[in-house]
């Protein structure tokens, strides 16, 4: 057994029909046509949309003027749990979901599978969609743009000092020309091509995964993908668009231009938003729009009355929605989004981890591997997080070793996880140093980096998932689920379905207090029997939902063929 050793310590709402044709009626000027050879196409609806650059609007703030319900709704804008702080100024506006009829794919639905079998029951008293606004901006969406328009012209300047909204900002004054210059020498205007947006890191993964199969499916058709927050722009290359870039500014003159450039046949946003000027465009070309990969937590502000006001119309004008699960597809009906159109086509994160766990492993990953010890995987832990982890490691993990990821590893977190470590006489390391020689491993190693964990979960015998002790929620359980090892967390995963989930098959563990903790620890520390178990069930859960990517990207396709 390799390492130090120390004993065992015990210790929506329809309006009225004049209404409705009074907003219906409003035009917009300067339409110009789009140039190039436009085709009339079936409109669709597009996979989930990413946040785009949506400015420093409090979306409750814009809808001066919203309907009675919105007298009742808390402060609009405030952080979603899949929008992080720092890039809150350029969130976009919440999204509305389908209202349509929910259908369900077939179970382990994967390539040649169906996505669009077994009609869902219909959920209780579910609102009535809204009739499709058609093209034509509603009264209320001109709020949004007019907000857009005042906050765009400052928004670098409300970036201050965030190197990463700063990038942001830089990414999307260039993308408009980026479609430009790509599309002057290889857009094939004879073959379709299928714009995907994704918000973040997370939601490019799905992308990735969803587009493999649309590539092994239909090789001819050209890709775009834009992404909005600047921590998916290291996954770019691996998602293997024709052209990538930041989403530009949900404005008519950048979206028109990029829609000539494009000439999309689908455009389709990943996980939640959607995004009304770019929306309304497409739907004036012809052009479908879908979101996909769809999923929405009961306590999103979407569906706080403001938004859901606000953002009604771009969900009505969906063609399709293709949820994670029969509970999402009956939350974006709430949002306004077509009963009619929605679909439950599974969730292709599932898919998207298990592909990866066939990649190589890397040489920092592979560095910390020793068969002769048991690995404590800890990742992405807050303070919080660590306030338990630690002293129940020190007591319930004898001869185990801890390998512990911080969600973020600034500096003054890393030292604070030294300190710790330290008062506890647990010998430590950050990986950095590792990679640099070969000496032998401490008892904990102290991850420096990100983009690793989840390779670090793949020499795991054991995950401990941060999150579950802040108001934050729990992070992905599901990669350390699909190396088949036990997974323990904190008691606040609310925000992830999968979590709760998981813990009832069995394969993971909820633990409320530190005590709990190291009860937990030292079960799966010292039997094997126990960790295996619990392994092959977490396994078995993930294994048992793929099928999504496949799933989702065959209602992408349904829409390209009409």
């Amino acid at each position: 057994m390799s390492g130090t050793q120390r004993p065992a310590m015990m210790p929506p709402e329809p309006a009225d029909a004049s209404a409705s044709r009074a907003e219906n009626s409003t035009v917009e000027s300067a339409r110009p046509e789009p140039s190039g050879p436009q085709t009339s196409r079936p409109e669709t609806s597009t996979p989930e949309p990413s946040t785009a650059a949506h400015a420093t609007i409090e979306y409750s703030t814009i809808a001066a003027g919203p309907p009675r319900e919105a007298a009742s709704r808390g402060p609009e804008g405030t952080a979603d749990p899949a929008v992080s702080a720092g890039e809150k100024m350029l969130a976009p506006p919440p999204s509305a979901p389908p209202s349509g009829r929910g259908r369900s794919a077939r179970d382990g639905v994967g390539k040649g599978g169906s996505a669009r079998d077994d009609v869902v029951e219909e959920r209780g008293s579910r609102q009535r969609s809204a009739p499709d606004p058609g093209p034509g901006l509603r009264p209320r969406e001109h709020l949004y743009r007019a907000a857009l328009a005042v906050v765009r012209p400052f928004a670098r300047r409300g970036a201050g000092d965030d190197e990463k909204l700063q990038k942001g900002l830089a990414g999307r004054s260039v993308s408009v020309e980026t479609f430009e210059a790509w599309a002057a020498e290889h857009r094939d205007p004879d073959v379709p091509l299928v714009w995907m947006h994704a918000p973040s890191a997370g939601e490019t993964l799905m992308a990735n995964a969803i587009l493999a199969e649309i590539r092994s499916a239909r090789p001819d058709i050209q890709i775009a993908f834009t992404h909005f927050s600047p921590s998916a722009e290291r996954l770019v290359d691996a998602v293997g668009a024709d052209v990538a870039a930041y989403l530009p500014w949900d404005a008519r003159r950048d979206v028109r231009r990029s829609l000539d450039a494009l000439a999309p046949s689908v455009i389709a946003y990943v996980r939640s938003e959607v995004w009304p000027v770019l929306g309304a465009e497409a739907k004036r070309r012809g052009v479908r729009v879908a979101l996909v990969n769809a999923a929405l937590s009961p306590d999103s502000s979407r569906l706080r009355p403001g938004a859901r006001w606000l953002l009604g119309p771009a969900y009505a004008r969906l063609d399709l929605v293709g949820a994670v699960a029969p509970d999402d597809a009956a939350l974006y009906a709430r949002l306004g989004a077509a009963e009619s159109r929605t679909e439950v086509t599974g969730d292709a994160r599932f898919d998207q981890v298990i592909a990866r766990l066939a990649g190589d492993l890397p040489e920092d990953a592979e560095r910390l591997r020793d068969p002769g010890t048991v690995t404590v995987v800890a990742g992405s832990t807050w303070p919080e997080d660590e306030a338990h982890l630690l002293p129940a490691f020190f007591r319930g993990g004898a001869g185990a070793r801890l390998i512990i990821a911080p969600h973020e590893p600034t500096e003054e977190h890393l030292v604070g996880i030294e300190n710790r470590l330290n008062r506890r006489y647990l010998t430590n390391r950050r990986l950095s140093d590792i990679a640099r020689d070969r000496q032998a491993l401490p008892e904990a190693v102290v991850v420096d980096r990100v983009g690793i964990l989840a390779d670090l979960y793949r020499i795991a015998d054991v995950a401990f998932v941060g999150g579950g002790f802040t108001d934050n929620g729990v992070h992905s359980v599901v990669e350390p689920a699909a190396v088949g090892i036990p997974v323990l967390l904190g008691p606040r995963h609310g925000n992830a379905r999968e979590a709760a989930a998981l813990v009832a098959a069995g394969g993971g563990m909820e633990v409320t207090n530190a005590a709990q903790l190291e009860g937990r620890l030292r079960t799966l520390v010292q039997y094997e029997t126990a960790r295996g178990a619990a392994g092959r069930r977490a396994r078995a859960f993930v294994r048992a939902r793929t099928g999504g990517a496949a799933a989702n990207a065959a209602a992408i396709l349904a829409l390209v063929a009409g």
